[in-house]
C-alpha cells in the first residue's frame, strides 16, 4: 500500500489522519482536527509502522475513535493491543466510537 493516500479534497498526504497502537486494534484515534465524513483517513500503526486507510462514515472529532471493522453490541472495543471496553450499541467500519456507543467494562 502507498504510504500517500488520496483525501475527499484530492489532496495526497503522508501524515497520518489516524493512528492504532497495535496490528491486534479494531479502533483507531483521530489525530486531526475536523475528519469528516467521506474521508478515505490515511492510518498508521505505531507499532509496527504499517499503513492503512479507512472510509470514514461520519464527522469524528480529534480524539476520539474510529471503527477499524463492523463493531456489534457487546463486542469487545481493542485498543493498544488491549481490551479498553466493550460496545453498547453497533457502529460499522469507518463510524465514530465514543462514549454514545462503548462503555468500560469496569462498571
Amino acid at each position: 500500500m502507498s504510504s500517500q493516500q488520496a483525501t475527499t479534497t484530492g489532496a495526497k498526504s503522508n501524515i497520518p489522519q489516524v493512528l492504532a497502537h497495535s496490528p491486534k486494534d479494531n479502533v483507531a484515534v483521530v489525530v486531526v482536527e475536523g475528519l469528516k465524513a467521506g474521508t478515505k483517513a490515511f492510518g498508521v500503526v505505531t507499532e509496527d509502522n504499517s499503513t492503512f486507510t479507512v472510509d470514514v462514515k461520519d464527522d469524528i472529532p480529534i480524539g476520539h475513535k474510529v471503527a477499524l471493522i463492523d463493531l456489534s453490541d457487546k463486542d469487545t472495543v481493542v485498543k493498544y493491543g488491549q481490551d479498553v471496553g466493550r460496545m453498547v450499541a453497533a457502529a460499522g467500519k469507518g463510524h465514530h466510537v465514543h462514549t454514545q456507543n462503548m462503555k468500560t467494562k469496569r462498571w
